[in-house]
């Protein structure tokens, strides 16, 4: 499963964080899959696509990160997927 990880940086203090990145890694639990990432830094938050077996997977790793970020987690459909299904389940073709 794909889900879109919104990160919030406590305090808006990116700081923390980075030097935990630098000292610990990402700290992945195995199945979790980090596809990329993008940072707004007028707002201080991240924005991910992380790849899980389920949300309670991904939820060990937001764990970890718990005292320096708030998350916001949401299962996503790639596009193709999305158009596929509601195709099979309105009975129109798939765009």
């Amino acid at each position: 499963m794909l889900f879109m990880v919104i990160e919030d940086f406590k305090d808006g203090d990116p700081k923390p964080i980075r030097e935990r990145f630098v000292r610990d890694g990402r700290m992945l639990p195995d199945g979790v899959i980090y596809h990329a990432s993008w940072v707004d830094p007028a707002n201080l938050r991240c924005f991910q696509v992380m790849e899980a077996v389920d949300r309670d997977a991904l939820q060990i790793w937001a764990n970890c990160w718990a005292d320096l970020v708030d998350f916001k987690i949401v299962r996503v459909l790639s596009s193709d997927e999305f158009w596929t299904k509601v195709s099979q389940d309105t009975g129109h073709p798939a765009i």
